[in-house]
């Protein structure tokens, strides 16, 4: 997504405008050069900053839900009474401001100043810990971090990440940035300057050898000891890496990191020809981006269709021809068996040259911590609705995490950065004694060129998909359904639906 800055749209709301301009509850409208929404909620009408502070997208086109308003594109959620940033992706609030009405008119006039955020509701309880240890720095660990201090947590944050960066944009590494569209300093989720004006104590470049619960405390890879009164693990997922001879070759790469995305920037530079072993979301994303740098590119992957397992089979015919006709070449039901020099041998007998090679086959989470601490384990950290383990004071959240969910009815483990990241935001209020109860619906999106690919829900499997629109047409929604339940949604340009999908599934109610 590009964050354009366009002129602004509507009426002048210093003007005044008739409550009947608000056209189901929202009218877009500006006070000199910014753009403001108008939102009547209930009996009450809200003014506040019309774009959402993630990736800037189009709040007139979103979704009015209890007092607060949701993106239509990456469903990120604000209180419109307060602009807080109430659910990621977006941790920065909106601006609010002030709406006066006179002679049958709204005005919009005066921004006001930020409002007190949410706090808990209740007295923090006698046990209210002194430090909290976050291992891993990804999207649960930066949003428990900054929750926490939001929550005005007052003792001390310690954050370790194995990476040499601070949390960043992970999804924008295999999209705009890899592409070449979206600069570096857009990647970080917050500036440096954000650790140490909020007191939270991040140690990049800082691994973690083994948790001891019985002693409270964490130790460092270079044997440091730092002692915890409640401990977050959100050590994420490691790229699968390909048993085959040659994977370790400097020009062959896998793209978790920041520093995986620039190596791939610099193995573009004068690059002819891209090899993409994989057609995963993560595989395809690349192979987009590569192309917007005028490499051409090859796709070699064992399935059928590429996206298959998780959209079916319509939706992966449609990625796979979006692909086709922007130049990517497809080889699949095939293999890479090995990588000599420039030339990779497939599965088939087929020798291919290649300048630079992205291996995309999925991630497997990283459960060695939580093992060696004793946790229970299931195919991920088993968590309760709370999201803590097995163990008293140890939460998990991200792609470890295995949690009840409530809408399947099914432990499920979702490797997705907008449920981490929610994740870690509700493991951060439980840690200070909240005892929420996480069940919102997943949710995640994927970018192939102009096209967005939102989904929300989850469907390990399914027995009909049910197509409203047209998907060659890019204007469709999926319903994966299982003995006629709709269990997800997929959708490309029906936003709306999309969000009112996600609300039903919130509710309980049929999709």
């Amino acid at each position: 997504m590009t964050q354009e800055q366009t002129s602004p749209g509507g009426p002048d709301l210093t003007r005044g405008v008739s409550p009947a301009e608000l056209i189901e509850d929202k009218l877009l409208g500006h006070v000199g050069d910014q753009e403001i929404l108008l939102v009547r909620a209930g009996a009450e009408i809200f003014a506040v900053d019309a774009h959402c502070t993630h990736y800037h997208g189009p709040l007139a086109d979103g979704l009015v839900v209890d007092g607060s308003i949701r993106c239509p594109w990456h469903h990120a959620c604000f209180d419109l009474r307060t602009g807080e940033a109430t659910r990621a992706p977006a941790f920065s609030p909106l601006s609010c401001w002030r709406v006066e009405q006179r002679d049958g008119k709204i005005f919009v006039q005066v921004k006001l100043e930020p409002k007190t955020q949410s706090k808990p509701s209740a007295k923090p309880p006698a046990d209210t810990p002194k430090r909290i240890v976050i291992v891993g720095s990804g999207a649960a660990g930066f949003a428990a971090a900054e929750m926490l201090r939001r929550q005005d947590f007052g003792g001390q944050i310690v954050m370790f990440g194995e990476e040499a960066d601070g949390p960043v944009d992970r999804p924008n590494l295999s999209k705009d940035y890899l592409a070449g569209s979206a600069p570096e300093d857009w990647i970080p989720l917050k500036p440096e300057n954000f650790y140490a004006e909020a007191d939270i104590d991040l140690r990049v470049n800082t691994g973690i050898a083994k948790i001891d619960p019985q002693a409270h405390h964490v130790v460092t890879a270079t044997g440091e000891t730092v002692s915890y009164d409640r401990l977050l693990l959100a050590t994420g997922a490691e790229p699968v890496r390909l048993p085959i001879p040659g994977a370790g070759l400097p020009h062959v790469h896998t793209l978790r990191s920041l520093a995986d995305s620039r190596a791939i920037i610099n193995a573009a530079q004068g690059a002819r020809r891209a090899l993409v072993i994989g057609a995963s979301f993560i595989g395809l994303e690349t192979a987009a981006a590569l192309r917007a740098r005028d490499i051409e590119v090859h796709v070699v992957a064992p399935e059928k269709r590429p996206m298959e397992r998780v959209l079916g089979p319509q939706m992966g015919d449609f990625v796979r021809a979006l692909h086709e006709e922007h130049g990517v070449i497809f080889h699949l039901e095939d293999t890479v068996v090995s990588i000599d020099g420039r030339n990779a041998t497939l599965k088939s007998g087929g020798v291919m040259e290649a300048d630079v090679v992205v291996v995309g086959v999925g991630v497997r989470p990283r459960l060695a911590l939580a093992e060696g601490a004793g946790l229970a384990l299931d195919r991920g950290v088993v968590v309760d609705t709370h999201l803590e383990t097995s163990v008293s004071g140890i939460y998990a959240a991200g792609d470890i995490a295995r949690w009840p969910d409530p809408y399947s009815g099914e432990s499920i483990r979702v490797e997705h950065w907008v449920v981490a990241e929610r994740q870690g935001q509700a493991a951060a209020r439980n840690m200070l004694g909240q005892r929420e109860v996480f069940d919102a619906v997943p949710f995640f999106w994927s970018q192939h060129y102009d096209v967005p690919i939102n989904y929300v829900g989850h469907a390990e499997q399914w027995d009909e998909i049910v197509v409203d629109g047209d998907i060659n047409a890019r204007d469709c929604l999926l319903r994966y359904k299982h003995k006629g339940r709709t269990l997800a949604v997929a959708s490309i340009y029906r936003d709306v639906a999309s969000l009112q999908a996600e609300l039903a599934m919130e509710q309980g109610a049929a999709v």
